[in-house]
């Protein structure tokens, strides 16, 4: 890599000692540019020296005593293509300097007949034109690493390809130590997310990384542009948790530039860094270095929001597929779960209108009461299905009162004794400051009558359902055990999605609604559910409910 600072570094490769000293001597008193001087006596000095040290310009005589001036351009060249050549020559012949100019060198030179002022102009225009042919190389390799980002983004939507690219061609075009990609979260902590770092440095790809600054006003000025640039850590006032930060990783010089999200919108994110180090040694970063930085993290935040587009993209066609699959099982449901009482309605019906008069009273009321329960489980069921729907569409919302959970409950065990069958005993204790509870009536009766009613329907044998309240301080407790049919160990991972049911349940009538809708109500109270149950040794169901709703005042 060619100096960037005032002095050049000069090697003068030539066999006579009295010739190296004149060419020192002239180049000692240029009085536009200082250099730094390394002599070679023969081919096989110089090109060690090329081995262990760059140099701006190398002052290369034709004839040596171990190898040929063109030999020695032929091995500089193929090893340091960047490096600019003058060719010393001790004639003016002109096969000579043809032969020079085809080899790679920038100009030539004749010993006999050098000027002062001549060697001096010479030495600044190539070394002009070799860094300005070095600075259009590294502009065309920045254009073209942006380029090629660019269509990365245009055909490609995978954001941690693109990342992965951009850090490693960045890192060989910088010819620095490390460049990687650091994300932020919510809390202004962040992940780096992608790396390129050189053989024998620290990686620090993973690595999550806490600083104080970025929580407090960094982001802040991050936002509005902000670029950090630093050539030595330790002499940049950094703050010095910082420092011990970027010690750790052996950072020496640091270019650091933020991926805006949304920059041309009223609400710029900041997303994460772009981040360059230097670890080998300190660095002064140029103006094109800090330009470069900066387009690729406009190209990265465009592939970011490309991938966030697509993100939501689908989402929302995976939620509109789940939502088309699951208006299909709904109508699949209804039309089977409607089929049975519709059936028994009808027929109740047909043979009241068709056999009034000639039936018995007892015989009428059977009847009478068949239609009513068949409603009532059709109106059930369209309610489930309402339910259903505005969960799935994020519709469902909670309309708050205070509620006295004993008496709640003991109504809704009346209503579940009177259709159960004698065989099944409901029993209901309190122990606790049950006092001060606030939810929506209507979705906790869903919530109790859906357990409630299952644990009678899967006791077909009958036995006891025992319910118990517990107040605690700052929430209830309704725990409601059966003596049933039990659920397997693999059933009950999925028991409470849409349309699941246990494999045990056999002609037991169901849609496997009830217990989404329970779970889904119980969630929106803030609260939580769980169950313990054995397969043919009954299920007990623990729900939690706080007494105060989130974001809802205390009744106390």
């Amino acid at each position: 890599m060619a100096t960037t600072n005032d002095r050049w570094t000069l090697l003068i490769v030539d066999d006579s000692k009295a010739d190296r000293t004149v060419y020192r001597r002239y180049l000692s008193q240029d009085p536009h540019q200082h250099y730094t001087v390394f002599e070679a006596d023969s081919a096989e000095q110089g090109l060690a020296l090329c081995q262990r040290q760059w140099f701006d310009a190398i002052l290369l005589d034709f004839k040596l005593p171990d190898m040929s001036g063109l030999q020695v351009l032929d091995a500089v060249k193929s090893h340091h293509p960047n490096t600019a050549v003058i060719m010393l020559t001790g004639h003016g012949s002109e096969r000579v300097a043809v032969r020079a100019m085809k080899g790679g060198a920038q100009d030539y030179l004749v010993k006999d007949s050098l000027k002062r002022d001549v060697l001096q102009h010479t030495v600044r225009n190539v070394v002009h034109q070799t860094q300005l042919r070095q600075q259009l190389q590294k502009n065309q390799e920045q254009q073209r690493l942006i380029s090629n980002v660019a269509l990365r983004i245009r055909q490609s939507l995978e954001l941690q390809q693109t990342l992965d690219t951009a850090v490693a061609e960045v890192r060989q075009l910088l010819e620095c130590d490390r460049v990687l990609a650091y994300q932020f979260d919510d809390n202004m902590e962040g992940t780096i997310i992608a790396e390129s770092v050189g053989e024998g440095w620290v990686s620090a790809l993973g690595q999550i990384v806490r600083d104080h600054y970025f929580q407090t006003q960094g982001a802040e000025d991050y936002c509005h542009g902000r670029k950090q640039i630093v050539a030595d850590i330790h002499a940049a006032g950094l703050d010095p948790c910082h420092v011990a930060l970027l010690d750790q990783f052996n950072v020496q010089a640091s270019l650091v530039t933020p991926i805006l999200v949304g920059a041309e919108q009223p609400q710029t994110r900041l997303w994460g860094l772009l981040v360059a180090h230097h670890c080998s040694a300190i660095r002064e970063w140029r103006d094109d270095e800090v330009r470069l930085l900066d387009a690729l993290s406009t190209n990265i935040a465009i592939a970011i929001q490309h991938a966030e587009l697509l993100a939501q993209t689908q989402a929302a066609l995976a939620k509109e597929k789940a939502l088309n699959t699951f208006r299909s099982r709904i109508i699949a449901t209804v039309s089977h779960e409607y089929n049975a009482p519709l059936t028994a309605i009808q027929v109740a019906s047909e043979t009241l209108n068709t056999h009034y008069q000639t039936l018995e009273p007892s015989i009428r009321e059977r009847f009478l009461n068949t239609i009513e329960q068949k409603a009532k489980h059709m109106s059930a069921l369209v309610n489930d299905m309402l339910l259903v729907n505005q969960a799935e569409l994020s519709q469902l919302k909670l309309s708050p009162c205070p509620l006295n959970l004993s008496e709640f409950m003991a109504q809704l065990m009346a209503e579940q004794q009177l259709i159960a069958p004698s065989h099944h005993e409901l029993t209901l204790s309190v122990r606790g400051d049950i006092g001060g509870f606030v939810g929506d009536r209507g979705l906790l009766r869903q919530v109790f009558g859906n357990l409630l009613s299952n644990a009678i329907k899967y006791s077909p044998d009958g036995g006891k359902v025992r319910v118990k309240l517990i107040g605690e301080t700052t929430q209830i407790i309704c725990q409601i055990k059966d003596e049933g049919i039990g659920i397997s160990q693999s059933d009950q991972a999925n028991l409470f999605q849409t349309f699941s049911r246990g494999s045990n349940v056999g002609a037991i009538p169901g849609t496997g609604l009830g217990l989404y809708i329970v779970k889904t109500a119980i969630d929106l109270h803030g609260g939580a559910i769980h169950l313990e149950s054995q397969e043919g040794r009954g299920t007990q169901v623990i729900v939690q409910l706080p007494k105060t709703l989130p974001d809802q005042p205390s009744t106390d």
